[in-house]
């Protein structure tokens, strides 16, 4: 079985004011290495909640973005609810959010009003745009970025229409980076930095950084270099058919390429004066994915696969989302496996990928109802049981069994 919660990072409490994606997903992998996340949302609940499908209220999104924290709601619009934020803010290591910066200022929840609050808070703000720029600001989703840092348009370079990846992608990219610069500030903080530390996670530069690392090519050494790299970008780069399905197949060394070669009945290429050498193999790599795609739909592909796995080229059945809940690998690794303390409406769950050896792993806590944790929250931060029944009672917070 895949790890559950690992406490490496045991002791460190993160104050997470963030939906739908980009944030929750940084803080859920944060909270599976063992932080404490609060998680805050507004009255009404963190938009994924009402994602279709759901069960118990709870959206399949939030659900998947979510283990492993606290949640408390909050009106963050009022005096009160700002009070609670700044004793939390007290009490933190780190503050997420993946508010536009305006909205944050609004809320009183700048960079510099939070370190005035907390001078050791390491402040991560993951946004749409970097804030030197003429874009910042701008609202952003996750088809604008792809559409902005030039994922939608890759499809171009083979005459076909720009289309989006179709995955949350750009938001997910952005997760991942705001994990690394909150864990490398982390370190920092560790090693005696003892100031305010901002880090700031922009999903467009986060996503040009993601598809410019091999396209941008030529562009790396001249100014008028061309970008894209061309192996990436062949037309035959593709799933290919076979008799009865859809493989993938990648011939990537000399000798994988011989070997498929022989495999296929086609050693006439490998007398080609082009074959032996890398960077002229190269120049036909257009050819060579067309041999793939001419002599895959001789055979069926179980029999392509044993043939490809024998030779050790790299190959793969095209699977399906729906194949992806019965691969016999995942099934070895318990991939879905859901902790005993989940609802029964929840049957699978994602784990956390990385496996540590050496640490006793913990039992994961599964997503919070709206407001499960506001009562002991606000009891942690001090205030008595009548001011907390006052803050539920006028709206200012909400506890999970409020309507």
């Amino acid at each position: 079985m895949l790890a559950p919660m690992i406490p490496l990072l045991a002791g460190t409490r993160i104050l997470e004011l963030s939906a739908v994606v980009m944030g929750p997903f940084a803080g859920q992998i944060l909270a599976d290495l063992g932080a404490e996340v609060i998680k805050v949302e507004p009255i009404e609940g963190d938009v994924a909640r009402a994602s279709q499908p759901q069960a118990d209220g709870m959206g399949a999104l939030y659900v998947n973005n979510n283990r492993n924290k606290r949640a408390i709601a909050v009106d963050l619009k009022s005096q009160g609810g700002k009070a609670i934020i700044d004793k939390l803010i007290q009490r933190s290591d780190v503050l997420l959010h993946n508010m536009r910066p305006d909205a944050a200022d609004r809320l009183g929840l700048s960079y510099d009003a939070v370190a005035a609050i907390n001078p050791r808070m390491i402040y991560c703000s993951a946004i749409g745009f970097g804030q030197r720029g003429r874009y910042r600001g701008r609202p952003a989703f996750d088809d604008v970025i792809q559409a902005a840092a030039g994922l939608a348009g890759i499809a171009e370079h083979n005459g076909e229409d720009p289309r989006f990846i179709p995955t949350i992608l750009a938001d997910k990219v952005g997760a991942l980076h705001a994990v690394y610069g909150i864990l490398a500030a982390l370190v920092a903080r560790a090693h005696g930095r003892q100031e305010a530390l901002r880090v700031e996670v922009p999903m467009f530069e986060a996503l040009t950084s993601f598809v410019l690392n091999e396209h941008l090519a030529a562009a790396t050494f001249k100014e008028d270099g061309k970008v894209g790299y061309s192996r990436v970008l062949s037309p035959d780069r593709r799933p290919y058919r076979t008799r009865d399905g859809w493989i993938a197949v990648l011939p990537y060394t000399a000798e994988q390429w011989r070997r498929f070669l022989i495999e296929a009945g086609r050693a006439d290429v490998l007398e080609q004066p082009w074959f032996h050498q890398a960077d002229s193999r190269h120049a036909h790599i257009d050819y060579l994915y067309s041999v793939i795609a001419a002599v895959l739909p001789q055979r069926d592909s179980a029999t392509w696969l044993e043939a490809l796995s024998r030779l050790d080229i790299p190959c793969s059945q095209v699977n399906r989302l729906e194949d992806l809940l019965e691969d016999p690998h995942l099934r070895d690794v318990d991939f879905f496996h859901v902790g005993e303390r989940y609802p029964s409406t929840i049957k699978r769950m994602l784990p956390q990928p990385v496996v540590f050896g050496g640490v006793a792993p913990q039992a994961d806590i599964p997503p919070p109802p709206l407001g499960e944790d506001t009562r002991v929250v606000l009891r942690e931060c001090g205030y008595s049981e009548a001011e907390i029944t006052d803050l539920l009672t006028r709206g200012i917070a909400r506890g999970p069994a409020q309507s």
